[in-house]
C-alpha cells in the first residue's frame, strides 16, 4: 500500500525511538502515509497499525483526534480555521462566516471544483496571533481580517 520511499521515511521516524516503542512514530507515520495517498483510508490505517505493531483502533484514535489528518479526500487547499475561544475573542466567528459565504461551503465541506476544503480546528498554539488558519497543514496565516482572507483565498486559486 505504501511506497518503498514512504516506508523508508517511516523507518527513519521509528529509529528515533527505542525498539520497543516504535508506536511512538504513529503520528509521523500517518503524516507520511497521508502525504503519499492524500487521505487516510481504513485500509491505510490498518496498514500503518500492522507496520507499527499496534492495534488499528489505537491508530484510528490518533487519526481522528488531530485535525491535520483526513479520513476522506479534501480539496487542493485545505483551510483549517482555529475556532477556539482565544481566536473567537479576536473575531474568528466573523472570519468563519466570511469564509463560508465566500466559498459557499460549511465546515467539513469541499467546493464543487475541488479547490477548497474548509475545516474547523482546535487550538494551534498561537493564541496571541489570532484569528488564524492553517493552509494544507503547513502554512499558518495569522491576524486574519476580512480583507486578508479574501487575498489569501484568491491567491490559492
Amino acid at each position: 500500500m505504501l511506497s518503498a520511499q514512504s516506508l523508508a521515511l517511516i523507518d527513519k521516524e521509528v529509529a528515533k525511538y527505542p525498539g520497543e516503542q516504535k508506536q511512538s512514530a504513529v503520528m509521523s507515520a500517518l503524516r507520511i502515509a497521508q502525504a503519499q495517498l492524500g487521505c487516510l483510508s481504513k485500509d491505510c490505517i490498518e496498514y500503518v497499525a500492522n507496520y507499527l505493531a499496534m492495534p488499528a483502533i489505537a491508530v484510528y484514535e490518533v487519526a481522528t483526534f488531530y485535525n491535520m489528518y483526513d479520513l476522506a479526500p479534501v480539496g487542493r487547499n485545505k483551510v483549517t480555521l482555529c475556532t477556539n475561544l482565544p481566536c473567537q475573542l479576536q473575531g474568528a466567528d466573523k472570519i468563519a462566516e466570511h469564509m463560508r459565504a465566500k466559498l459557499g461551503i460549511g465546515f467539513g465541506e469541499t467546493t464543487e471544483d475541488g479547490r477548497y476544503t474548509l475545516k474547523e480546528g482546535e487550538c494551534m498554539g498561537a493564541c496571541g496571533h489570532g484569528p488564524l488558519c492553517l493552509h494544507n497543514n503547513h502554512k499558518m496565516h495569522d491576524h486574519l481580517t476580512l480583507e486578508s482572507v479574501d487575498k489569501l483565498l484568491d491567491d490559492m486559486k
